[in-house]
């Protein structure tokens, strides 16, 4: 019987990026846009805080742009300070890009395994769904679901127990499936 195994984002990530004053590198995002307007050329940000010393930067998203050229929705959900909106551009690639930021997904996820009674049985095959893209190594979510030590994990992957079509080595921020033999 296959499980799913659900990764989710339980708050926003932090932003990594240095600080012009304290020399922080990690800032948490306010969910409050800037937007500027001169003439029929718009600019905006999203404006981020320093963990550390509370300083204001602001990540371009929007620069000299058409005010034409803007979705009437995304100009609507910028003005209302849209916290939906805030997730979904920190997880554009195109914005991390040009901001120069990373983000840090420590503490801000969570594993649902739907339960703990597939722990009992012989051979488990489970999928893993993300949420959103957060970069995580399957052997700590192994670990994790299974009620395992990641050595013991890595020993299970080391005999063939463990297997997988994706590297369970590095790190993955996309759905995959695993099959472990007890």
């Amino acid at each position: 019987m296959l499980s799913t195994w659900v990764v989710a984002p339980t708050c926003l990530p932090l932003v990594r990026r240095r600080c012009h004053v304290c020399g922080s590198d990690r800032f948490r995002a306010s969910g409050k846009f800037r937007v500027n307007a001169n003439h029929k050329l718009i600019d905006a940000w999203l404006l981020v805080l320093c963990t550390s010393c509370g300083a204001t930067a602001k990540l371009t998203l929007l620069e000299r742009a058409n005010v034409r050229s803007v979705r009437p929705e995304l100009l609507d959900r910028l003005h209302d300070n849209d916290l939906g909106l805030t997730a979904e551009l920190l997880q554009d690639p195109v914005v991390r890009r040009r901001n120069r930021i990373a983000l840090d997904w420590d503490d801000a996820w969570r594993l649902d395994t739907g339960g703990s009674d597939h722990l009992d049985r012989e051979v488990i095959d489970v999928s893993v769904r993300f949420a959103a893209r957060i970069p995580v190594r399957p052997v700590r979510l192994i670990a994790e679901g299974c009620r395992l030590s990641r050595a013991e994990v890595e020993r299970l992957v080391a005999e063939g127990k463990l297997v997988s079509a994706v590297r369970l080595g590095g790190r993955l921020s996309g759905d995959f499936t695993f099959t472990l033999k007890r």
